[in-house]
């Protein structure tokens, strides 16, 4: 019996989604794809789960893009498979946070699914490339706007154009990732930070990623009225008693926190 291709733990109110073909450097096959579909889709229905860890299996790759072998025989357009396989439209349309914890190569299509994720940790064994020109295609989940709004356009055209490798160390210079760990320490460090995050009111972080996610869409002045509309129709739903009992429950982890 073959192993799944995508495997799923939950703990608590964490799902740690492990991309699971190792031997193919976690390749974005047909069924890893539609996979990834469906266990984001079904986690967007379990109401015990407020924050997902994406991972891929092994130290060598996150993941290394589209299955080349396949999409040799496929092609390698979006709607090659029928168009009801879209990874982009199930992780954007995941209402809690999806932290990416790339362990090794994230490339091409890969480095596009670690941009799908709103927070990226890496391992010491992570490189992203993007290769879509030498390959000879056109990104369609989303890279070429994606990283030149997280590293800034002429970062972007370097690595766009060149193919080149950017390593883990590099990465979190320029913003790409927020933290960089010996590669037993990612997963265990993106488990608590998920944790910490599971630890915010519950609407208010399904609210507060969506209103940054929106307002990313928006010109700026746009997003700040959308940000005003928003905090004062939540306003409006809320009590001053909650807001007390949340301020106490604030104040009392700031003074946990302290003494750790």
């Amino acid at each position: 019996m073959s192993e799944p291709v995508i495997l799923v733990e939950k703990k608590e109110a964490v799902a740690l989604v492990t991309l699971n073909r190792p031997n193919a450097l976690n390749a974005l096959s047909r069924e890893l794809r539609e996979a990834i579909c469906n266990t984001f889709d079904e986690l967007a229905t379990d109401d015990t789960i407020r924050a997902v860890v994406l991972t891929g299996a092994g130290e060598k790759a996150f993941t290394a893009g589209v299955d080349l072998k396949e999409a040799g025989q496929t092609g390698f357009a979006l709607g090659a498979d029928g168009g009801n396989i879209d990874m982009a439209k199930s992780l954007k349309n995941y209402p809690w946070p999806i932290i990416g914890a790339i362990n090794g190569y994230a490339i091409t299509g890969g480095f596009e699914l670690a941009l799908m994720c709103d927070i990226l940790l890496a391992s010491t064994n992570a490189k992203f490339a993007d290769t879509h020109a030498h390959v000879g295609i056109v990104p369609g989940w989303g890279l070429s706007q994606k990283l030149s709004r997280l590293i800034g356009t002429s970062r972007a055209k370097e690595l766009s154009f060149t193919g080149n490798f950017l390593e883990a160390e590099t990465a979190e210079k320029w913003g790409l990732v927020n933290h960089v760990y010996a590669p037993a320490d990612l997963v265990p460090a993106a488990m608590k930070l998920a944790e910490d995050i599971t630890k915010t009111q519950p609407v208010l972080l399904k609210k507060y990623k969506a209103l940054i996610d929106d307002g990313m869409a928006m010109p700026f002045g746009e997003a700040l009225e959308e940000e005003i509309r928003r905090s004062a129709e939540h306003a409006n739903s809320v009590s001053a008693e909650s807001v007390e009992e949340a301020r106490k429950a604030v104040t009392e982890r700031g003074r946990t926190l302290n003494k750790n």
